[in-house]
């Protein structure tokens, strides 16, 4: 790359980082692209840095030594998020989304680019600190939302199917007990998918008892592999007891009145404890 003004490459800089986040980038990388001393693209670090923790846009470790680099770790600040999901709980509470049966209409939401990075911001923010190899959801509402946190981890994602594909080779099958409906339903994943013994995020769009995020954990049990956390966009708070205890929510559904039309949303319990900070 041609040897750039100050500004210009500040600018390439931030893009080169935003779009690689978690990978750890030798300073000798920097000084090779733009033509520059490493004395020079460290100094432009310290002030991209400053940036980065000034607008909650996440934090920029520098590993000394001949293996070192930099790193950007992207997180949200939990005041941020709160407001973000404060504003899509409104959203969600419009009489318009009450489809029969008592169901809330969230497809638009799930649809919305910018909706999704949000949410997968805050996803990866409640769960940077973990060791975690993959991240895993099932078909199909919440295979957007697993995408959209990966990208801020810089992880592969794994879907589990309602059935079997013969696309993807021999596939390890259970059975599980939905929480909704007390039915007896299927979901496998392919052998090839998932490597024995990693450890695995789980995150989906909606949790009602729990029966179906219990059955990932029943199917990675059949692969020596371990939960590493669990991720929920929307948690109904309509059930006595749910089937996990150990989950990250970000919004909770206390109740769909399909008579009086009226719907009731709020923050999850991520944000337990941060409310009253606003």
């Amino acid at each position: 790359m041609k040897k750039l003004k100050r500004s210009a490459r500040l600018v390439e800089m931030t893009q080169y980082l935003l779009f690689r986040p978690h990978s750890l980038i030798p300073l000798t990388t920097f000084a090779e692209r733009y033509n520059s001393a490493k004395s020079s693209i460290s100094e432009d670090l310290a002030i991209i840095k400053e940036v980065f923790e000034e607008e909650g846009l996440g934090e920029l470790h520098t590993l000394a030594g001949a293996a070192g680099g930099v790193k950007f770790t992207p997180k949200m600040p939990k005041e941020a998020s709160l407001k973000f999901i404060q504003n899509l709980c409104l959203q969600l509470q419009q009489p318009e989304r009450i489809l029969p049966g008592g169901y809330l209409y969230m497809s638009d939401i799930m649809g919305q680019p910018h909706y999704l990075n949000e949410i997968g911001k805050t996803f990866a923010s409640a769960f940077a600190g973990r060791d975690i190899d993959v991240i895993m959801t099932v078909e199909t509402k919440g295979i957007p939302l697993a995408y959209a946190t990966a990208s801020y981890m810089n992880l592969p994602v794994v879907v589990v199917r309602r059935d079997t594909k013969v696309t993807e080779g021999s596939a390890v099958s259970i059975n599980y007990v939905s929480g909704s409906n007390k039915r007896i339903q299927t979901m496998s994943l392919a052998r090839r998918a998932l490597r024995e013994e990693s450890k695995v995020l789980i995150i989906d769009d909606f949790m009602h008892v729990g029966g179906t995020i219990h059955g990932m954990m029943d199917l990675l049990a059949e692969f020596k592999a371990s939960v590493q956390g669990v991720g929920v966009f929307m948690e109904s708070c309509e059930v006595e007891e749910h089937l996990i205890d150990d989950y990250v929510s970000l919004a909770r559904l206390y109740g769909v009145d399909s008579k009086t039309k009226q719907i009731t949303a709020e923050p999850g319990n991520y944000f337990d404890g941060n409310k009253g900070d606003l």
